[in-house]
């Protein structure tokens, strides 16, 4: 029986890596130093001790991931997540997306939006602005992108929320593509 989660959650399940973590007290002075900031400043996931295994890379990495989702102006907080969260739809990156599912539930204290997504996808049923950078970003995360910004013109978006919401779509781009090659999600109860 596979414990692989298979479809869209904003229940955020277990990253299961497929290689060995770097294991901290084993770390080299660079990896330690590579790990001195983390991802949204929390705990060291296995996902940043398997990048750490690169410290050159993931010592610029690390603070890119921060500055493009938690840098202050342009686009807000949880329309960032939103635009990280089509991005791995399409991707079908399921920890992802179930992530910044979670981290947009928290920011805007309302569910029915993620249900929506994951019932429907990029067409799902959203207040307008929300509507726009969803599909904008769904659309940019195709191969090749098909991503028009007049939708996001005419939602209100302004030049510095524009570049924002392709910046984070761009970044899950490449995340996706991690976390994938890296491991994969699994129910917590998974062996």
């Amino acid at each position: 029986m596979s414990h692989v989660i298979e479809e869209f959650t904003a229940q955020v399940p277990v990253w299961r890596p497929y290689l060995r973590p770097v294991v901290l007290e084993e770390a080299t002075p660079a990896q330690r130093d590579a790990l001195k900031e983390t991802p949204s400043n929390t705990k060291v996931s296995d996902y940043v001790l398997v990048l750490a295994h690169d410290p050159e890379t993931l010592s610029v990495r690390t603070p890119l991931f921060n500055r493009i989702m938690y840098d202050r102006g342009g686009l807000s907080r949880a329309e960032r997540e939103l635009g990280a969260v089509g991005s791995s739809i399409v991707n079908r990156c399921i920890y992802c997306a179930a992530v910044h599912a979670d981290r947009y539930n928290q920011l805007t204290r309302d569910e029915s939006a993620m249900q929506a997504v994951f019932a429907a996808g990029a067409d799902a049923d959203l207040e307008p602005r929300a509507r726009a950078i969803l599909q904008f970003a769904a659309g940019l995360a195709q191969c090749p992108p098909e991503a028009d910004t007049a939708p996001l013109r005419a939602a209100g978006l302004d030049d510095a929320e524009m570049v924002d919401l392709v910046l984070s779509t761009a970044l899950f781009g490449w995340a996706n593509r991690l976390m994938h090659t890296l491991g994969e999600p699994v129910a917590k109860d998974a062996p």
